[in-house]
């Protein structure tokens, strides 16, 4: 790299996801729908398991943890793209770009590994029922949710401080709709290549470790639902573990497919769709799965909204 072309910079510059001029409307459009329907959607799921009593359950606990994670890192994403999408400059701050990155990269492996918590939930409650509410007290249900968000903090504060010890690049222009690590990295002028090694790492062992988590735990599920006599208790415990099965590979897919791979195979734009997907699209499809293929929320809101009315 020629050091000559290197410097320091103060803010970066978003392409974001297209430079076609006609589209910018209708990716405003859409992506401001997708948004308001995530933030209702999650805002309206944590406020469904807080207002109604028989859904202070740990499952629920962790659901509504699972909403708040989804709306925060859309959130920390979305409204700065819209703003892109309309603004010609497509700027952002150094430091603004820093904190964005923290703070998603924070949120996203809080929620690798929260799902991966509530499969284990999942295979308390079904493989030992009896055992459910002494096992997953409320004492222990906080702890793993703290631990949840004390290893995604950490492990973004050591990517943040690496990438802070970048002197300088040689553009300031990043191919991305946020400030999101690798394309980052791809401007530096200085050797990135243990900052590059690292998110490998901590992306592959998040991923291996708790997908080991969710499997063996699915694994054991459906051992314990092919033994069930009753047609109706296999029903249900599918029923129940189906909505989350699905938003666990949807996310877990999309996550390996971004960050699990060698860097020699990553195409920016493929990127981009992809991180969209994660990004923008599941935090919308979360609430959607788990309240509708959920009958004790639908339960709740209904009787939620025979009250209102009512009233």
């Amino acid at each position: 790299m020629d050091q000559n072309n290197c410097t320091t910079v103060t803010e970066f510059i978003l392409l974001g996801l297209s430079d076609i001029p006609e589209l910018r409307v209708f990716l405003f459009l859409l992506f401001l729908l997708i948004y308001g329907v995530t933030v209702l959607g999650n805002l309206g799921m944590i406020t469904v398991i807080q207002v109604s009593s028989q859904l202070h359950t740990p499952m629920y606990f962790f659901l509504s943890h699972l909403s708040f994670v989804d709306f925060c890192y859309s959130t920390i994403i979305v409204p700065k793209m819209l703003d892109n999408i309309l603004d010609k400059a497509k700027a952002i701050s150094f430091v603004g770009c820093t904190v964005q990155f923290y703070l998603f990269c924070t949120c996203v492996i809080t929620e690798v590994i929260l799902l991966a918590v509530m499969a284990y939930d999942r295979f308390v409650a079904i493989c030992n029922p009896l055992l459910y509410m002494i096992i997953m007290s409320q004492k222990f249900c906080v702890g793993l949710v703290s631990g949840c968000y004390l290893c995604g903090s950490v492990c973004s504060l050591i990517h943040m401080c690496l990438a802070l010890e970048i002197p300088s690049y040689h553009s300031n222009v990043i191919n991305h709709f946020f400030c999101d690590l690798p394309p980052i990295l791809s401007l530096a002028c200085s050797d990135v290549s243990m900052n590059e090694l690292l998110v490998y790492i901590v992306a592959t062992f998040n991923e291996i470790i708790t997908i080991v988590v969710i499997l063996t735990s699915y694994l054991f599920i459906l051992i314990t639902i092919l033994r069930m006599r009753s047609a109706e208790g296999r029903r249900k415990a599918f029923s129940t573990c189906a909505s989350h099965f699905t938003a666990i590979v949807v996310f877990h897919g999309t996550i390996l497919f971004n960050y699990c791979r060698p860097n020699s195979d990553n195409s920016p734009d493929t990127d981009k769709v992809a991180t969209v997907f994660y990004t923008v699209v599941i935090p919308m499809l979360n609430p959607l799965i788990y309240s509708l293929r959920n009958k004790d929320v639908k339960e709740a809101l209904r009787k939620m909204m025979d009250l209102k009315i009512f009233s």
